[in-house]
């Protein structure tokens, strides 16, 4: 398991260490340093001659930046570091200046030309940027707050515009966070740094866990500084569960099992307009392994789940876990069976789109219950809006999604999880877990409604917290995502000529160069039982 810490025990878990006069910035910037040379021949990118730029701010942060400099210019690279302040960490500034770093004072003037062009100040740091195949950011680290101003903030918006209108193509490393990104949260608050390896040091920050924050980091390296045991005795707010703790939670069956101890999922999904969704829905419920699915939807829709799953039970009975509401419209009536079940306290509850609707307004009604409501942006932003009583927008969800993911949480006393390119579940004054597992192809209609049947599943089956259980769902199905685009059929029942097929295990994202296949619902829910294989056997 991952584990994000906030910069307060990052700053405790250190203190000791420092105070004994251990050198961990020389640790750092050695780590920033070997991280560079790694990426850099990862690339192909000849070291010797090779031009890295450094934009060093005043902290610390700075100070790793410079130390960095100073290795980097012993390996062969031509270093300038840009100094963004008038002071910077004295013996980091000393110790590039003896490598021979190139050192370039920047003034900015801290604000933007009357043209929204870069201001004068700046035009000597963004020629050097211009003509750099490294770009180093150690502007500023885990104590910014409220976003970047003055000569930082003016010369990162002009390195961005760069990189997005231009050929520019320079390896982008941050040192700790992204500069312009809030240790904490994952809110950007303004400008930041758009970085493809991000090295973190002592431990995580929930910045590199979070969207939207999270896609500013590119890839993470951690680097403890020997500080990993000091650290893990401080509690972790933010969380991302890896396969091996997916298969401590996952149910098994044993030779004693039958199928009411398996877990019985009931479903009520789908409708006249989008009987889809309850074939959807069963297919992933019926492909994570419990005992039985009983439907208990409308005739037409429940003719089309027998056709496709002739297993599924459409007689009413005992349940340990609902599917309510995928391809129910907003404002639907509650049948009976739902209103059974949402006060039924041994009933565990998966809440999806237009069950949404039908929650208790009392959030005491659900407290101590496992009840996972499982929205999209869209869907969360009505939710709120409708329980708290002031508008609130997608895009401000979107935003900053585990505030309001954790906001929901708090008007309904359930377990959200909210989906999306990182799913965030935020739990009733619990940890919140950040799951990034799976692909844009999974942006398909119905892909939520299969996730919602893997979720009601794992909820029949197993005792586990709501919590870490969406969390689990929220891996299988991600990677379920990148089984189905990397091993894609074509019509004949082939493997289609994408590529050779991957591990079962799902591991490893899509990229440029095995950018998958396009995917639909019932590819994701046809491939987890190949991805729950890797896992469990791993």
């Amino acid at each position: 398991m991952r584990h994000a810490y906030p910069a307060e025990a990052i700053r405790a878990a250190e203190a000791p260490a420092l105070a004994a006069g251990e050198p961990l910035m020389e640790r750092a910037a050695y780590a920033v340093a070997a991280a560079v040379v790694a990426e850099a021949r990862r690339r192909g990118l000849a070291l010797v001659g090779a031009r890295a730029l450094v934009l060093a701010g005043g902290g610390n942060n700075g100070g790793d930046g410079l130390f960095a400099a100073a290795h980097l210019a012993r390996r062969g690279l031509v270093v300038t570091a840009a100094l963004l302040r008038e002071r910077v960490h004295p013996e980091g500034l000393a110790a590039a200046r003896r490598a021979g770093v190139r050192l370039l004072p920047v003034s900015g003037d801290g604000a933007q030309g009357h043209t929204g062009m870069p201001a004068p100040g700046l035009a000597p740091v963004l020629a050097v940027a211009d003509d750099a195949d490294i770009w180093i950011d150690a502007i500023a680290g885990i104590g910014l707050t409220g976003g970047l101003r003055g000569v930082s903030g003016a010369l990162v918006a002009a390195l961005n515009e760069r990189r997005e209108r231009s050929i520019l193509d320079p390896l982008v490393v941050a040192i700790d966070v992204p500069s312009g990104l809030e240790s904490d949260v994952g809110a950007v608050p303004g400008e930041a740094v758009r970085a493809d390896v991000t090295v973190t040091m002592i431990g995580l920050k929930p910045a590199l866990l979070l969207p939207p924050a999270a896609a500013r980091a590119g890839r993470v390296e951690l680097v403890d500084l020997g500080l990993a045991e000091a650290l893990a005795a401080r509690p972790a707010p933010v969380r991302r569960l890896l396969g091996v703790d997916v298969a401590d939670l996952w149910p098994v069956p044993g030779p004693a099992d039958h199928k009411y101890t398996r877990g019985v999922v009931g479903l009520l999904a789908g409708s006249d307009a989008y009987p889809g969704a309850a074939v959807l829905a069963s297919s992933g419920a019926l492909r994570t392994g419990c005992g039985m699915v009983r439907y208990l939807g409308p005739e037409g829709a429940a003719r089309m789940v027998l056709a496709r799953h002739p297993e599924v039970v459409t007689a009413a009975g005992r349940v340990q876990a609902m599917v309510l509401g995928p391809g129910i419209a907003v404002g639907a009536p509650v049948p009976e069976s739902a209103g059974r079940a949402l006060v039924d306290s041994e009933v565990a509850l998966v809440v999806d789109a237009g069950g949404l609707d039908w929650l208790p307004t009392d959030p005491t009604a659900l407290a101590g219950r496992r009840v996972v409501l499982t929205p999209h942006a869209g869907e969360l932003a009505r939710l709120l809006t409708t329980r708290g009583g002031d508008p609130v927008e997608r895009s401000t969800i979107e935003a900053d999604p585990a505030r309001w993911a954790q906001r929901a949480t708090e008007l309904t006393g359930a377990t959200v999880l909210l989906k999306g390119a990182v799913t965030v579940v935020a739990q009733p004054g619990g940890t919140v877990f950040s799951q990034s597992d799976g692909t844009g192809w999974l942006a398909t209609a119905g892909s939520g409604d299969v996730l919602a049947g893997i979720l009601g599943a794992l909820l029949a089956g197993s005792d586990a917290p709501a919590g870490e259980l969406a969390a689990a769902a929220a891996l299988v199905h991600g990677r379920a995502g990148v089984w189905a685009a990397r091993n894609r059929r074509g019509s004949e029942g082939g493997p289609s000529p994408v590529g050779d097929p991957v591990s079962a295990t799902g591991r490893g994202p899509l990229d440029d160069r095995d950018p998958g296949a396009p995917i639909t619902a019932s590819d994701i829910a046809a491939a987890v039982p190949e991805v729950v294989r890797g896992i469990l056997a791993h």
